[in-house]
């Protein structure tokens, strides 16, 4: 979120996070990160319980770690209505900031400095896939998107599945190197067109069409613990589709478009398990903070 916060300010959105923390350790970490946004202090975890992201696998009787949220995000209009939320079951899982961005605008907002490659057919069909997230990068644990952009002609659309036999629905398949993670795609709303000769109503798109494919880096590609193995590893996607009018079918069609992508490094607190192994080491020093933390936890009857 540091990063990335001028892509936030840029697009109009603001930053605030929340955590059981107090003020004052807040306030250092702040100064010492250079986090341009306001952090604030929940310490009964009472806004936490309110908005129902208080972790329950963490109990009473585990100490100084009851009462953190689940990590996440919550998007919000400005008339404070939840319109979205990102929250992963790991916080070694997290969302790339431009997914939330895209969230909040409602649209995929591509960068052009990122991992690209263009296919054109002769018929008016163009395809893009795109690392999206995160400088076209790829970090352990951070959510990226290849997005898969179609940029058809005015009367063409391509359908989604199911399709009568003899024609070919719109497919993306990613593959990529061992540890690459590589979820189901998201696909937008279609409309619906019914084909008059055989009765049948299809889902079909038209004009510009984002698919979206998540995927990210598990330890066995870039760990927190060791030195990237590799500097680019290469990521695969082949596109099945075809392309018709109201009046003429064009034949299936296969691009296989090819991405070298970049590993990065990922942030880690100053923690000496974390620390000596390239990469990007956190400066605050928390032993001040763990130890009223401990205190707190004590003065307020938790089991430590």
């Amino acid at each position: 979120m540091r990063d990335a916060y001028d892509k936030f300010k840029e697009a109009g959105i603001r930053l605030y996070a929340i955590s059981y923390d107090d003020q004052d350790v807040l306030a250092a970490y702040a100064q010492t990160e250079n986090i341009p946004f306001p952090l604030l202090s929940d310490l009964d975890s009472e806004v936490i319980r309110r908005y129902g992201i208080l972790n329950t696998q963490v109990k009473p009787g585990d100490g100084i770690f009851y009462g953190i949220p689940y990590p996440g995000v919550f998007v919000t209009n400005e008339d404070g209505q939840v319109i979205g939320k990102f929250f992963q079951n790991n916080y070694k899982k997290r969302d790339s900031a431009e997914i939330i961005i895209d969230a909040a605008l409602g649209k995929v907002l591509l960068a052009d400095d990122t991992p690209q490659i263009s296919a054109v057919d002769d018929e008016g069909v163009k395809i893009t896939a795109t690392l999206h997230g995160g400088s076209g990068s790829l970090r352990q644990g951070i959510i990226r998107q290849v997005v898969v952009r179609f940029e058809l002609r005015e009367g063409l659309h391509i359908y989604g599945e199911p399709v009568p036999d003899g024609m070919a629905p719109t497919t993306i398949d990613v593959t990529g190197p061992p540890g690459l993670v590589i979820e189901a795609p998201l696909y937008p709303p279609s409309r619906p067109l019914r084909l008059q000769g055989m009765d049948v109503v299809l889902q079909v798109w038209s004009g510009v069409v984002d698919v979206r494919i998540p995927v990210f880096a598990n330890g066995e590609l870039a760990s927190e613990v060791r030195p990237l193995d590799q500097d680019r590893v290469k990521v695969v996607v082949i596109v099945n589709y075809q392309a018709c009018d109201d009046v003429t079918c064009l034949l299936p069609k296969t691009e296989i478009l090819e991405l070298e992508v970049p590993l990065a490094v990922t942030d880690v607190p100053a923690l000496p398990v974390h620390m000596g192994h390239g990469q990007r080491e956190g400066r605050f020093d928390a032993r001040d903070h763990m130890k009223r933390l401990m205190q707190r936890k004590k003065a307020t009857g938790t089991d430590l």
